[in-house]
């Protein structure tokens, strides 16, 4: 997971884009940093996706699924 300041970060750079006065070097600070928070959200996102167990209608859990 992303620290409070790297998300801060990435927030305040979206803003300098926003205003128009964002440099090259923060341009691609800002990609690197997204890049990692997209891949911090996937990882979370996947392993919450990979704790949810079905049950039928009696409650019974159903096998797992395989993973595709």
């Amino acid at each position: 997971m992303l620290t409070p300041d790297k998300i801060e970060r990435i927030n305040e750079l979206a803003r300098k884009k926003k205003a128009g006065t964002l440099t090259e070097a923060e341009a691609k600070e800002q990609k690197a940093l997204r890049d990692e928070y997209m891949t911090s959200f996937r990882q979370s996102f996947r392993n919450q996706l990979d704790q949810i167990q079905f049950v039928d209608e009696d409650g019974n859990p159903e096998p797992p699924r395989t993973k595709q």
